[in-house]
């Protein structure tokens, strides 16, 4: 018999605020979406900044570095140089030859093709010129190099052509390569951009003011200037300023936003409540955290960092857009040596094929593949709830095939509540529920208020009761319509003498062994009944395991608790092996010993003791409402704690790596048949690759892998809806 002050409290974490604390560290950066500004300095999460004239500075970032560059440069340039193009195309002589037409020919015409042919160059290409100079800087030569070498190329040799050199020049083809180039990266900065976007969608979820009561009135100061310990007035639809307390009022709030939960949360005085949130009706709240103490400040603070994070498959493709430099400049010199031996006397044509090799090399497409889909992907975790801290974690996480969940706190709420009333000598279960809840109404023990939250849960009438007597280590009594009415433990049954009824014998004897708390009804001289408690387990975590097990992954549960309590819980939600009776410095020996079997482990849990177990395993994934200590030592961190999160979190990193396997394909594969093309190969089969072309399929390229990486925003992770 599990005693009355002694319940289900092995292995619980110590009691932690509901809301997300940030990690340490310099996070200044960030800090104005904490304090709410309207205008969000997109250069604080890593874009770069740009003078008066609309240069682009990409302080220190490759070519590869796509944040760095801001899609409203592009755009200006493509505009501007595609009406620079026009005359060139006009007035072209090699072109009007090539499309066997007259064109307008007037003396002096012949030179308008140069000069706007340098316009575009000087205009539009000396974007690229710059981004190639910082990667040579940064010794990572790659797209932009690629690129300025392509049009520095057809630049010199056209201007030989116009003073004088025999051949054709290729004043049309330099300046549509770049107006094409300049589409293409405008459709891929904004794509990026608009990845990034999610931590401006963030910011602007605290309003710009908020409503501070001051001697009976409000005030409207900047959300800025709030204070801990500031009183605020949140009206119904208004969103919640800042983290605090609820100290009047109630309402439904919505964390959608912050959390992925779909359903409004009910909010009375003493609940915390997440900045940013919205409340249905008219609260007044307690400041307790403000700028980057926020939870959504730490929120912030995890997407950024996750979106700044590199991983294996972005590491990958990095070296392979590098390596494609050295594969050009290799194909480049090749089919300049072959081409001058095969064409000796035409040297225009051998140069325009090192153009166009040159052109059709550049790996934008294979510097985009990865970093858009890991933007795209952080970005609808971050929707949901579900906060990346480490992009190597999600990536880890398609592999997963054994998830350890910690017991109390995850699967469970780590707190008493009733699992069953067994009523005796003909009394029902609403009288002896509705008189044990008189006699604990008074009483703070955390048994006392699971009696009576049961009992409001039902419905059930609560009598008056006096004469309140708390005793010691046992229970409570006090007087309940004319009876003395004791709830306790089933030592006071025995030291009064008082007969257990043979109905109560073998249920006590099972729950007791199961690890339940059972505790007894009774008056003078007989027992009423039999109320049972236990560690009330979370409503979503029996489809949490299904979903898992749907997914052919193994689920196991790691717990302080003793052995019957644990198979208690593993029964009622279905898991395949338990862990009991483990201590906290134990937990990640548990963690080892999965590995060694080969599995890759997902650790799954909330409190300080779960820290090491969470840093030991493939995968940590912290519960948001768990302790500072467990989201720093986790790869993910999920916003609520309902465990089906986990669910989407192992579908947002397969579906993440699916996209990224498809990037790869098309942007290798692409320039694996576009460079020997380029370089003429086909030429005796009457196929031949012009440099603009081939500028538009490389610009298709990119854009094709762009625009399937938005296909995952077509992702809906609906494990919690269901």
């Amino acid at each position: 018999m599990t005693d009355h002050t002694h319940h289900d409290t092995a292995g619980q974490a110590p009691e932690a605020p509901s809301s997300l604390h940030p990690g340490e560290g310099d996070h200044s950066a960030h800090e104005h979406a904490a304090h709410g500004h309207a205008g969000h300095d997109h250069s604080a999460h890593g874009h770069a900044t740009h003078d008066h004239a609309g240069h682009d500075h990409a302080q220190g970032h490759s070519g590869h570095d796509h944040a760095a560059h801001d899609p409203a440069v592009f755009r200006r340039r493509f505009w501007l140089s595609l009406l620079l193009t026009a005359p060139t195309l006009v007035f072209s002589v090699g072109l009007q030859k090539i499309l066997g037409v007259d064109g307008p020919r007037f003396p002096g015409s012949q030179y308008i093709p140069a000069v706007f042919g340098i316009a575009v160059f000087l205009y539009g290409g000396l974007v690229f010129l710059r981004g190639a100079v910082d990667e040579l800087r940064g010794r990572a030569p790659g797209m932009m190099t690629l690129i300025s070498l392509a049009i520095v190329v057809a630049l010199g040799y056209s201007l030989a052509v116009t003073l004088g050199l025999p051949g054709m020049d290729f004043w049309w083809e330099l300046a549509t390569l770049v107006t094409i180039m300049l589409l293409g990266h405008w459709i891929e900065m904004s794509a990026v951009r608009g990845a990034s976007d999610a931590l401006g969608e963030l910011a602007r979820l605290l309003p710009d003011e908020a409503e501070v009561l001051l001697d009976g009135a409000t005030k409207r100061v900047p959300v800025s200037a709030l204070a801990a310990g500031d009183r605020v007035l949140v009206r119904p639809g208004a969103a919640i300023p800042a983290d605090g307390i609820v100290v009047e009022g109630e309402s439904a709030v919505d964390e959608s936003l912050l959390t992925g939960e779909s359903a409004p949360v009910a909010k009375r005085s003493g609940d915390d409540v997440v900045g940013g949130s919205i409340a249905a009706g008219s609260l007044t709240v307690e400041v307790t955290r403000t700028g980057d103490s926020t939870a959504l400040a730490g929120i912030m603070r995890l997407v950024a960092d996750a979106q700044a994070s590199r991983s294996r498959a972005q590491l990958l493709a990095d070296r392979a857009a590098s390596i494609l430099f050295y594969v050009a400049l290799g194909a480049a010199l090749v089919t300049l040596i072959a081409w001058a031996l095969l064409a000796p006397g035409d040297p225009a044509f051998t140069l325009e094929r090192v153009v166009t090799v040159l052109v059709i090399a550049c790996p934008h497409a294979l510097g985009l593949a990865i970093p858009l889909v890991s933007q795209i992907s952080t970005a609808i975790g971050a929707r949901s709830g579900i906060l990346v801290k480490d992009r190597l974690a999600l990536e880890v996480a398609r592999s997963v095939d054994v998830v350890l969940f910690d017991k109390t706190g995850t699967l469970t709420e780590g707190r008493q509540g009733v699992v069953e009333v067994l009523p005796a000598n003909g009394h029902t279960a609403e009288q002896l529920l509705g008189a044990a809840a008189a006699v604990e109404l008074r009483s703070e023990h955390p048994i006392a208020r699971a009696v009576v939250a049961a009992a409001a849960d039902r419905g059930i009438p609560v009598p008056t009761a006096s004469g309140f007597e708390n005793l010691a280590g046992r229970g409570a009594t006090a007087r309940v319509d004319g009876r003395q009415i004791t709830v306790s433990s089933l030592r006071t049954v025995t030291e009064r003498g008082i007969s257990l009824p043979a109905a109560l014998v073998p249920a006590n004897r099972e729950h007791a062994a199961a690890g339940k708390t059972v505790v007894f009804v009774l008056d003078e001289s007989e027992v009423l009944g039999a109320i049972v408690l236990a560690d009330v387990v979370r409503p979503e975590s029996r489809q949490a395991v299904e979903l898992l097990h749907r997914r052919g992954v193994r689920v196991a549960m790691l717990t302080g608790d003793s052995r019957e309590v644990g198979r208690w819980v593993a029964a009622e939600l279905g898991i395949d092996e338990v862990h009991a009776e483990v201590l906290p410095g134990e937990k990640a020996d548990v963690v080892a010993r999965l590995q060694q079997q080969g599995r890759r482990v997902a650790m799954v849990g909330d409190g300080v003791n779960d820290a090491p177990a969470l840093t030991r395993a493939d995968l940590g994934i912290a519960i948001g409402a768990g302790t500072d200590v467990a989201i720093e030592s986790a790869g993910v961190v999920l916003a609520s704690s309902d465990p089906r999160a986990v669910v989407d979190v192992l579908a947002l990193s397969r579906a993440t790596y699916r996209k990224e396997l498809q990037n790869l394909f098309w942007a290798t594969g692409y320039n694996a048949i576009g460079i020997p093309l380029a370089a003429g190969v086909l030429y005796g089969a009457g196929v031949l690759l012009p440099p603009a072309l081939a500028a538009v399929f490389m610009s298709v390229s990119t854009v094709v892998v762009a625009l399937n990486a938005q296909l995952l925003r077509t992702l809906r992770l609906g494990s919690r809806a269901r």
